[in-house]
């Protein structure tokens, strides 16, 4: 976990090629204080696939008005340094897993829907498939397809096979994207 401040706030949340998960608090803020430990264990199942990072309201004001922070805790999740998704107040574990999950997901489909394809509408299967690339990517330090044996650049999700495979099967070969 890292705290954050003015000066570096963009540099922390763009350094990674991973999502980046905010917690906005304030030291006397009883809510962020519940908040804390609950975010830490949530982001356990996502085996260093999600970075967490804290920021002090209180000593950040410009960003805290940048991002029309009103109330806390405020959570943002950051992919490629822009916010993705956020949400405010406390929440139970389960539900912030399933948020990041939906998050993680989420980036997926502005991938498939900018490429004129859709992500597979089974929402089991492709949790099921994001969790095998955030295991891939826990366990080799990429997101590789986890239904191709190589660790080739060229089976880092989205694949270099995956545009071909859509246009010939309607799907490509490890069924998250398809026609």
């Amino acid at each position: 976990m890292t705290l954050i401040n003015d000066k570096n706030f963009k540099e922390e949340i763009q350094k990674t090629n991973k999502p980046v998960l905010v917690d906005f608090f304030a030291d006397w803020c009883g809510p962020c204080k519940m908040l804390a430990p609950i975010l830490e264990k949530a982001i356990e199942e996502f085996e260093g696939d999600v970075e967490l990072k804290k920021i002090n309201v209180d000593n950040i004001p410009s960003i805290a008005q940048e991002m029309g922070i009103e109330k806390i805790p405020f959570v943002v999740l950051f992919k490629e340094g822009k916010p993705q998704k956020s949400f405010v107040g406390l929440k139970q574990e389960k539900e912030i897993k399933e948020w990041l999950m939906e998050g993680i997901i989420d980036w997926y489909k502005k991938y498939a829907e900018k490429k004129g394809f859709k992500i597979n509408p089974d929402k089991k299967i492709t949790k099921e498939i994001v969790k095998g690339l955030l295991k891939k990517e826990q366990k080799h330090g990429e997101r590789y397809c986890p239904c191709r044996r190589e660790k080739d650049e060229k089976n880092i999700c989205p694949c270099f096979f995956h545009e071909e495979e859509i246009k010939k099967d309607g799907k490509c070969f490890c069924g998250l994207f398809i026609k």
